[in-house]
């Protein structure tokens, strides 16, 4: 964070072979920042880091030993500035009387105690560096409930707690803990949820223009940009047309 740093800022990314985490790798590659891309596709990986000169390094955010090894790369590499908590995702869309338990646990898996194990295991290495930032990446669904996604809204309000509670429990540290919120994202997110069913999941998006992967990354890297004393504890990015979790402006459909 400081400008007097003689070496580039160096920032984990999690979730990184697509979407929000490409882009975020991207985006802060352009800033001049180091960047290890983090996820379980190493193929996507490679490309990503053949593209932007980031470093690779596959991992399950959901896996203990896999998320250690990541640690203990990080303290033996050069240490830590940023982590981006961006490892996520929903499944499946049904109402809670037919809900999958199975989808459920992957989600809290993915959403909550993949955050809660990097963080942990990458905090150490944050509190070395002195001015460090945890930004977790959470989702409108985070702050807000509709039908058929109580599973996902349950793990992204989780997510958020842990956040919200992290930033309580490192106040007097010179930690900032930012929670990124996004609403409708045009990226493979839908796509996931429905198992493959493109044509369910193109309809998410349809009639309206939904934000993209750059635009949270975009929003990402401006957090991180900002002076050492000022801490963006929450925002909150929809697409203009969406006013909430379940009023969209649509036109033509």
């Amino acid at each position: 964070m400081s400008t007097a740093l003689s070496r580039p800022r160096r920032a984990v990314v999690t979730g990184a072979s697509s979407g929000i985490g490409a882009a975020t790798v991207r985006r802060l590659r352009t800033d001049g920042w180091d960047v290890l891309a983090t996820a379980r596709r190493a193929d996507r990986l490679a490309e990503l880091a053949a593209e932007t000169g980031a470093e690779a390094f596959a991992a399950d955010v959901t896996d203990a030993d896999d998320v250690a090894r990541l640690a203990a790369h990080v303290q033996a590499t050069g240490g830590l500035d940023a982590l981006v908590n961006n490892a996520g995702g929903a499944f499946g869309l049904d109402p809670v009387a037919d809900a999958d338990v199975e989808q459920w646990r992957a989600m809290y898996e993915i959403n909550v105690l993949g955050t809660l194990r990097v963080t942990q295991a990458l905090l150490p290495a944050l509190r070395e560096r002195g001015e460090a930032d945890v930004v977790v990446v959470t989702s409108t669904a985070a702050h807000g409930a509709y039908e058929g996604g109580a599973g996902y809204t349950g793990a992204k309000h989780a997510e958020r707690m842990l956040a919200t509670t992290l930033r309580w429990e490192l106040v007097g540290e010179p930690l900032r803990v930012i929670e990124i919120a996004p609403g409708a994202v045009e990226t493979d997110f839908s796509l996931v949820r429905f198992d493959g069913d493109a044509e369910r999941a193109a309809a998410v998006y349809a009639g309206y223009q939904p934000l993209v992967a750059d635009d949270i990354a975009d929003t990402i890297s401006w957090a991180l940009s900002r002076p050492p004393h000022v801490n963006v504890d929450l925002l909150v990015v929809r697409p203009r047309a969406q006013a909430s979790n379940t009023k969209t402006a649509r036109t033509g459909v």
